[in-house]
């Protein structure tokens, strides 16, 4: 496997984290050395709305009274193709009556056993498993091939603890394959719908209530929306180190506000602490992302 998906091999840690950690994470790794996506652009706005605060309150209290779950290893693909309006992405609509019912999301799903891959030392190729995992999954999910050699893997993401099934996350990179294992089909069971869409247009579509998206999805949009053609996307994404986002969740007059490593209150929990900003603020209207101080 290239460097692509493959840099160091590594083994899943007790919790299912990445031991070979790049980009921001709790633990002080590293910031990116190349490109470090989203600095300086604010995204702000003065609507207001409970929605994911009630949702936030309502995880806070299972975790409450039934703690923390363990991570569960996943793997998810952005599959991109030049258009005439320019990068678009793969987009599926989750079946309502799964994990993440309802939310459009990249092909993807969890690691299984199967999946496995060991190096020579006998130890387990997390990103190799990972690449076959996404591989798998897309072909499952949306019919489509993916080749491993040509993924780029450009962030990981563990949700915070308070979330009811937390999948610790690598993301991955790739532009679709030409001909008839380019074309999606779905099945109408795990996914229900899938469509090809601008970054722009999908975060528009999620403000105007169209479409619902994870926070990690709309952070991964936001990135791709900074190139217009697959190949500038992928050139830079391949040479950025990549980042670890482990959101650390806190609210702010009546919204959620997802933070992650460089934030001023990333520790404390405190949204409301002046300093730099790495945060994803969630109203009802929109999704209002910071980046400062990089």
């Amino acid at each position: 496997m290239s460097r692509h998906a493959g840099r160091t091999p590594g083994t899943f840690g007790a919790d299912h984290r990445p031991t070979h950690r790049r980009g921001c994470g709790r633990d002080g790794a590293r910031r990116p050395t190349r490109r470090t996506p989203f600095c300086g652009g604010d995204r702000v706005n003065d609507e207001t709305g409970t929605r994911e605060e009630r949702r936030y309150d309502a995880w806070a209290l299972r975790h409450a009274e039934h703690g923390t779950t363990e991570l569960i290893p996943a793997a998810t693909v952005l599959v991109l193709r030049d258009s005439a309006d320019g990068l678009e992405v793969l987009m599926l609509r989750k079946n309502s009556k799964i994990a993440f019912g309802g939310m459009w999301v990249f092909p993807g799903g969890r690691i299984d056993e199967e999946d496995a891959i060991h190096g020579d030392d006998d130890q387990s190729d997390e990103l190799a498993t990972a690449a076959r995992a996404v591989v798998r999954e897309a072909a499952e999910e949306a019919h489509i091939a993916v080749d491993p050699d040509a993924l780029v893997w450009f962030s990981h993401w563990v949700p915070p603890p308070i979330t009811p099934r937390r999948f610790s996350t690598f993301f991955f990179a790739t532009r679709a394959a030409p001909g008839p294992d380019g074309v999606v089909e779905i099945d109408d069971g795990e996914i229900v719908d899938h469509a090809w869409m601008t970054p722009a247009g999908a975060m528009d579509r999620r403000d105007a209530g169209e479409i619902e998206l994870a926070p990690p999805t709309w952070v991964s949009l936001h990135l791709l929306s900074g190139w217009t053609t697959v190949e500038t996307a992928l050139e830079a994404l391949a040479d950025m180190d990549p980042e670890f986002y482990e959101t650390h969740i806190g609210r702010s007059e009546g919204s959620a506000v997802a933070m992650w490593s460089g934030d001023a209150g990333y520790e404390t929990g405190d949204p409301s602490q002046d300093g730099p900003r790495h945060r994803l603020t969630m109203r009802d209207g929109r999704y209002a992302f910071e980046r400062t101080g990089c």
